[in-house]
């Protein structure tokens, strides 16, 4: 993503592709409905993975399921997409990134129908990771071809748009499935997916003529053929891993299997990266991680896991257990953490298009992140709006900061013909280290709950069942948590449990700014010495 002041200093810097000499006023126009395409099919996914769970109850009792096959009706998904959005990368490198984006939206809308159809929960399983599949090319292909479409301060807006889409999927998407799901039914919700996504099968052949116009009519193919066993490998490591992270709180993180997991995933992946150090056609160029900067780069939405991702997803849990609020009132109070996510990444672009250094934006997000979580530890039982507001709209605008930029400012740094692999690994980097920081948060504060709940539990008579109860404690369910327990006094029980709970959160939160600190520091140090020649 190029500046202004960049342009400034080195006239001569602009990507040598035809289209990019043309003025951005006249590309505009015609690339409107490519921008238009990538960043519906882009809103579609994170709003299936944010807003799926709001109907796996109405799932349960439609289709008699238990809880584990339920369960994977989220998680096929992620695990699915988490394998497949590096391989989709590298494979729109080779077969075109509009081919391959156009394959991705096909397999998306394909599996959605699927789901809204499924007879039973393993057919919906099995049609959430096709549409898991779908959603890594979309992901990583639609980054790819925005690079490639787009220059200048044109690319700028674009990846300022895709980080605003995305955002405003994951903040809508449980709020779009309530209604569909109150309204209409479960299978809406990914009926709703399949209908949004023939809007965008209708511009593909737009998105093809935009490809097929850069890079001297390449359309985005670089040659080569696709890296089979590299690809093969990748995905089994990401499996075992994925896999272990989900039945991590099931099974315990010390078990047997969970372990074995981890240990497979490491072993797969050191044969992966032996087999791509000798391969003449690599899945993923191990070169691209020895440039500090890229990496540094792909670093970011780390950080932004477990300082935005983690208290999105516990937040809610927090302010409806502990301070009492209403469901509806925790969703609303929500929008304070969210509403950044949807204004900041065009103010973003603007004030790079002004001269500021994204590297300038990339650091201050960091800074917010770690504010932001910090501040959070100010919350208690009895907080009120305007306590809660100031610590959400800081978290809030470290994830806004640098959603979108993050994304062209990398792309920028790697050879176009490689763009598809680069924003594969960004995207990979993004989902994986998601899951890994709500699985962290979840069995921590189940951990250090659990510490609190055993402490005291003591004091309440007939109380019992320490473990059990902290976990049932943890996803927020105090009152189910105080029955479980047995105790005599289940007021008394609730009232201790909302303050274990408060504890818990507190630390957790400690430890996830401790984090962001030490993510800082190390992205920091990657980027530092950024010299005029490029774009942070």
């Amino acid at each position: 993503m190029s500046t202004q002041p960049t342009q400034a200093a080195q006239p001569t810097q602009a990507v040598p592709a035809a289209p990019s000499d043309a003025p951005d006023q006249q590309r505009r126009p015609a690339h409107t409905p490519v921008l238009a395409a990538v960043l519906l099919a882009v809103f579609v996914v994170p709003m299936s993975i944010s807003g799926t769970a709001v109907a796996l109850p109405r799932i349960g009792a439609g289709t008699h399921a238990d809880l584990a096959p339920l369960q994977w009706v989220v998680n096929a998904f992620n695990v699915a997409f988490a394998c497949f959005t590096l391989v989709w990368g590298s494979i729109a490198d080779v077969i075109g990134r509009a081919r391959a984006f156009a394959a991705g939206v096909a397999l998306y809308a394909l599996g959605s129908l699927a789901s809204a159809v499924a007879a039973d929960v393993l057919w919906l399983d099995a049609a959430r990771a096709l549409t898991g599949i779908g959603g890594a090319a979309i992901f990583s292909c639609g980054a790819a071809i925005l690079s490639t479409v787009f220059d200048g301060p044109a690319r700028a807006r674009a990846f300022a748009l895709f980080g605003t889409v995305a955002g405003a999927g994951v903040a809508l998407g449980p709020s779009l499935a309530g209604v569909l799901v109150q309204g209409l039914g479960w299978r809406w919700v990914f009926a709703v997916h399949a209908v949004a996504l023939a809007f965008v099968l209708l511009a593909l052949p737009a998105i093809a003529r935009a490809v097929a116009a850069t890079s001297a009519g390449s359309g985005g193919t670089g040659g080569g053929r696709i890296d089979v066993p590299g690809s093969a490998l990748f995905v089994l490591a990401m499996v075992l891993l994925t896999t272990a992270i989900v039945q991590g709180s099931q099974w315990g993180w010390g078990s047997a299997g969970v372990l074995g997991l981890f240990a497979g995933a490491v072993a797969v992946l050191g044969v992966f990266a032996a087999v791509e150090h000798r391969s003449a056609h690599p899945m993923l160029d191990l070169g691209l991680l020895r440039d500090r900067r890229f990496l540094g780069l792909c670093l970011v939405p780390v950080a932004a896991s477990f300082g935005f991702v983690t208290v999105l997803t516990y937040l809610p849990s927090y302010l409806t257990a502990v301070t009492g609020r209403g469901t509806g009132a925790a969703g609303l109070l929500m929008l304070l953490l969210t509403a950044p996510v949807l204004v900041l990444p065009m103010l973003a672009a603007r004030l790079v298009a002004h001269g500021m250094r994204p590297l300038t934006l990339v650091l201050l997000s960091l800074a917010c992140l770690v504010a932001g979580d910090l501040a959070l530890t100010l919350l208690s039982p009895s907080a009120t709006v305007l306590l809660l507001a100031a610590p959400m709209l800081i978290t809030g605008a470290g994830m806004g900061l640098s959603a979108g930029l993050v994304d062209g400012q990398a792309l920028e740094l790697v050879d176009p013909a490689k763009a598809g692999m680069a924003a594969g690994f960004l995207n990979t980097l993004r989902l994986g280290s998601e899951a890994v920081a709500v699985a962290v948060y979840g069995s921590a504060l189940a951990t250090v709950l659990g510490t609190r709940v055993a402490d005291g539990i003591g004091a309440h008579p007939g109380a019992s069942r320490a473990g059990e109860v902290a976990d049932r404690a943890a996803g927020g369910d105090l009152t189910g948590a105080a029955e479980l327990s047995g105790a005599t006094d289940h007021r008394a029980f609730t009232d201790f449990l909302a303050h274990a709970y408060d504890s818990a959160f507190h630390s957790v939160l400690w430890g996830l700014a401790a984090v962001g600190a030490l993510l800082a520091v190390l992205i920091a140090l990657l980027l530092r010495g950024s010299s005029a020649r490029t774009t942070v």
